[in-house]
């Protein structure tokens, strides 16, 4: 590395480098100011669409939640239109609708469709808990077992294995079905969770 020992010597060698470098520096300072503002365009474009997303999901959900039948058609379009964190708690709340109504094989066509677009860890451990619960429902308990398996996090743990208890149960597995309870009541959960649960525990020795 050359040192300089005069302040001429320097400027001389500033010019020299400038006068070498001057067009790909003038290139590389364009490409990035033009990499900054499509940056910020993007992030603009990101936040504009994501409150517009969120008002279009707010205006589904009203429509959905007064039973409306044209609220259901609202919810789907949304559902169609959003891959995002929006669509998935549209399609959570269109299951619900159909499992209130007793429609589980449309409940379960949503719940898949937000199993295929959540893409956190705790919004994929809701979807195939209910997931698990509509198969239940459905008498599917081999399906609603695998499901559980795509369950993470130990947040999720006792809930997962209190579902998993009821799935063993109905496929007439009461061991495992207290085994399920048992390691769900020994994990981190609230008292009301482990309360049913040693209900449920109960009934089973009775």
């Amino acid at each position: 590395m050359e040192v300089y020992t005069s302040e001429n010597e320097q400027l001389d060698a500033v010019r020299r480098f400038f006068a070498e470098n001057g067009k790909a520096l003038a290139v590389g300072v364009v490409l990035g100011i033009g990499a900054l503002l499509g940056w910020r365009y993007w992030q603009s474009h990101q936040n504009s669409s994501m409150m517009a997303a969120s008002q279009s999901f707010e205006q589904a959900n009203t429509a959905l939640a007064a039973g409306k039948t044209e609220g259901v058609a609202a919810a789907e379009a949304f559902i169609q239109a959003n891959s995002n964190s929006y669509g998935v708690f549209a399609a959570l709340h269109l299951a619900q609708y159909f499992a209130q109504q007793d429609d589980f094989a449309k409940a379960e066509q949503q719940l898949l469709v937000a199993q295929s677009q959540a893409k956190d860890e705790n919004l994929q451990a809701m979807v195939n808990l209910r997931l698990a619960r509509v198969q239940l429902q459905q008498k599917k308990p081999d399906e609603a077992l695998k499901t559980l398996e795509g369950v993470k996090g130990e947040g999720w743990i006792a809930m997962m294995q209190d579902v998993r208890g009821d799935v063993l149960l109905a496929k007439g597995d009461v061991k495992g079905a207290r085994e399920a309870y048992s390691k769900g009541i020994e994990s981190n959960t609230s008292q009301a969770l482990a309360a049913m649960m040693r209900m449920k525990l109960n009934n089973l020795s009775s």
